[in-house]
């Protein structure tokens, strides 16, 4: 795995200009940030080696290096989910990798369920900590010492920080931010009323199907991270509608523009 890790590393950097040192993941509906990037380079993902290839509707499966504010940024226009088939080494292969191209902040964003009474479609949650309910560990297996330690900490998955700037930030553009707990399920279904109660109750503000593997793996490398959810669909008793994958890709491109001047903001 390491060499692979390096292989593509080396790969990557020998296309870029420059070093980056913050990564985006562009989840559902949230691919349109890439307007904001001044592009240097953008690489297909089939084109980069041991790269998975997305194969979700809203994720473009692109590589793009630029700038954005005062930094150079990795952004990932499309991510891969474990329901997809991949392993959980394959869906955060990227984050390795990046970690060994010098990056050191990691910018997550996903499209999620609201759990909590207080949420509506259309809001901002930042996340403050996660459930993990995958039934594979992405740092199953033999552990690589040079990555990280075998039993990492994770009392402060999300670096509160980070968590501080963007409040800050959302404030000063008078754009409210919900944050809570977010807990990450396999899919590809989408919950039941009685999953949504059961996730509830044990503590979860908003419920997606990713971003709980790729925080792991960049905790394990000691990256800072921080992640947001955009709010696209309700799973409260008695709000539990039908909801199909359209409707979400719909709600995050809605809030997209909000979630943009964040990000720009903490950059």
């Amino acid at each position: 795995m390491l060499e692979r890790i390096k292989e593509t590393a080396s790969y990557i950097s020998s296309r870029l200009k420059a070093k980056p040192d913050t990564a985006i993941v562009l989840g559902s509906g949230l691919g349109g940030l890439v307007n904001e990037i001044e592009v240097i380079e953008k690489i297909p993902y089939n084109e980069i080696p041991h790269f998975p290839v997305s194969t979700v509707a809203g994720h473009a499966g692109m590589l793009i290096f630029g700038r954005l504010g005062n930094r150079h940024v990795l952004a990932m226009q499309g991510r891969f989910h474990y329901y997809e088939g991949w392993s959980m080494q394959e869906v955060t292969f990227p984050f390795r990798v990046m970690k060994l191209m010098g990056v050191e902040t990691l910018i997550i964003s996903n499209a999620a369920g609201g759990l909590n009474p207080d949420y509506q479609v259309g809001d901002i949650m930042l996340i403050s900590d996660h459930i993990n309910l995958f039934p594979e560990h992405p740092l199953r297996g033999k552990n690589e010492d040079s990555l990280g330690p075998r039993f990492p900490d994770m009392s402060e998955v999300y670096t509160a920080e980070l968590r501080a700037k963007a409040k800050e930030k959302a404030k000063e553009l008078g754009i409210h931010l919900q944050e809570g707990i977010y807990a990450g399920v396999t899919g590809p279904t989408f919950e039941t009323p009685a999953e949504y109660y059961y996730l509830r109750v044990i503590g979860a503000d908003a419920v997606g199907m990713s971003t709980v593997p790729e925080a792991i793996v960049a905790a394990h490398m000691g990256m800072k991270i921080i992640a947001f959810s955009i709010i696209s669909d309700l799973g409260i008793p008695g709000i539990v509608e039908k909801i199909t994958h359209e409707e979400v890709l719909k709600a995050a491109q809605a809030t997209e523009p909000k979630l943009t001047a964040v990000l720009k903001g903490i950059l």
